[in-house]
């Protein structure tokens, strides 16, 4: 059923993991789709030409999401081409295992910058068109280190913590505009950022195995089909942290 019949969602870091099967989850819905990326072009463009096979139009922009002008100006051609954004979903993210002692103040600001400011960034450069709309779906991805600190360490525990409080008070703003604005908190799901963490094991999860993209994805699309669940943090962790 295509739910999202009409739709413009932009996905940022949907080149590959989590983010591309999100974009193809949301064009099997009917949306049309715009896929950042930062420096893979050519599995943004594979991601793409699937995309098109389902009959959706489809971009493949280049942005580092951390920089405000390129932001806008990877919003500005999303507008163009596609139309307004309705569905953000803040995927882009880096998570790089460091050991405690060794953590710097650069570390500290380069997991901020990109999976923190870049939400906040890009929320509020597609935020005037849906609030015009009075229509729009902002999803975040986070990490189930938000809530258990993870394995990774504490810069990236806090950059993924900050996305929960930016969703809560967009959420409580914007509630009565038509607007939603929810987390979802993936464990460990099988992607190359997993395969790369070491001390990565399955172990530590109820369920006894890693999740996989399109689980997450499925949540994702609910999100974004639903318009009464706002505020929320969403677990995808195969039971690792039960609220």
């Amino acid at each position: 059923m295509e739910t999202l019949k009409g739709k413009v969602a932009l996905v940022t870091g949907g080149s590959r993991g989590i983010g591309a099967a999100v974009a193809l989850a949301l064009a099997g819905a009917g949306a049309d789709l715009a896929i950042n990326y930062r420096e893979r072009s050519a599995d943004a463009e594979k991601i793409r030409a699937e995309i098109r096979k389902l009959g959706r139009r489809a971009l493949a922009i280049q942005a580092d999401v951390s920089q405000s002008d390129q932001v806008r100006k990877m919003v500005g051609q999303t507008e163009r081409e596609l139309g307004a954004v309705q569905i953000l979903v803040n995927n882009a993210g880096m998570a790089r295992q460091i050991k405690l002692e060794d953590i710097g103040e650069a570390d500290w600001d380069e997991h901020i910058n990109v999976n923190l400011k870049s939400a906040f960034l890009v929320t509020q450069a597609v935020l005037p068109q849906m609030r015009l709309q009075r229509w729009g779906r902002i999803i975040n991805i986070s990490s189930t280190a938000a809530q258990t600190g993870g394995l990774v360490g504490p810069h990236y525990a806090a950059s993924k913590a900050g996305m929960l409080g930016l969703a809560h008070s967009y959420a409580a703003l914007l509630a009565k505009e038509g607007i939603t604005a929810n987390t979802v908190c993936p464990a460990l799901v099988e992607t190359e950022m997993l395969r790369a963490n070491p001390r990565a094991t399955s172990s530590v999860i109820p369920i006894g195995r890693f999740g996989n993209v399109d689980e997450v994805a499925s949540v994702v699309l609910m999100l974004a089909e639903n318009a009464y669940i706002t505020g929320q943090t969403v677990n995808a962790n195969g039971g690792w942290y039960m609220s």
